[in-house]
């Protein structure tokens, strides 16, 4: 470590920068959702390099007090955002109620088969023909899961091209006359996010994940969606209801 990281304390330099970008966060200088100064305006701030600047940002990511994103600058991560998990569960209606912007972003709507266990969790046939969608969910511009949706291709028909209008699974029921409907069980596990994952939700390598697989009902308890979420777990903290 050179004389330029290391404080005459013996406090590392890039540790006291980090330290100071999170008092300005703790004190409000920085609010949720800010863009950090750039990399340049900080170093000359604490009067460092750049490289030292680098790592107290590093550091900073690593907690998730901040988020890196490519080609536009550094972010003040929000405060984790209470995902209440019920029967009614509507990811606009959650964001909203916490006073941020839901957003959805299809990544690719393709045609698939069911395997045996799609089929089953759809009341289908091994092999009967589905749409699948892949779509990322933000809350104002922070990403906090990507989901995999399967529909029926015979009860929905056009699916894809009806999420891509509308960037709600919601809207998308009440487009092919469903107005409200129901979550089964769901489960919950605990994972580490893949370099897929990972861009897509601005995600350093190796970042929990939390894995949710649920399937929509009805309320004549037919199924209708079942899906494969992951939820950066930095970002969400779920409140079981009964």
């Amino acid at each position: 470590m050179s004389m330029q990281d290391t404080a005459s304390s013996g406090v590392a330099l890039w540790r006291l920068v980090a330290d100071g970008i999170e008092r300005g966060i703790a004190d409000g200088r920085f609010a949720a959702g800010d863009k950090l100064p750039g990399e340049m305006e900080i170093a000359e701030t604490y009067r460092v390099n750049r490289h030292t600047v680098r790592r107290a940002l590093a550091a900073l990511a690593e907690r998730g007090l901040v988020r890196a994103e490519r080609g536009s600058g550094t972010y003040v991560e929000a405060q984790k955002l209470a995902y209440p998990l019920r029967s009614r569960t509507r990811f606009s209606e959650i964001v909203g109620a916490g006073g941020r912007e839901p957003r959805g972003q299809l990544i690719e709507a393709s045609d698939d088969v069911a395997t045996r266990e799609l089929a089953r969790e759809l009341g289908l046939k091994t092999g009967a023909p589905l749409v699948r969608i892949e779509a990322i969910r933000l809350a104002d511009r922070t990403p906090i899961c990507v989901s995999t949706t399967w529909l029926s291709a015979e009860l929905f028909p056009g699916a894809g091209a009806v999420f891509a209008t509308t960037r709600s699974m919601t809207k998308l029921l009440e487009h092919y006359g469903i107005r409200d409907y129901r979550r089964g069980a769901t489960r919950i596990t605990a994972g580490i996010v893949d370099a897929t994952d990972a861009a897509r939700l601005d995600l350093a390598l190796g970042r929990p994940i939390l894995v949710v697989d649920a399937t929509d009902h009805a309320l004549d308890g037919k199924p209708l969606v079942t899906k494969h979420s992951r939820f950066a777990a930095e970002r969400v903290e779920f409140l079981v209801e009964s």
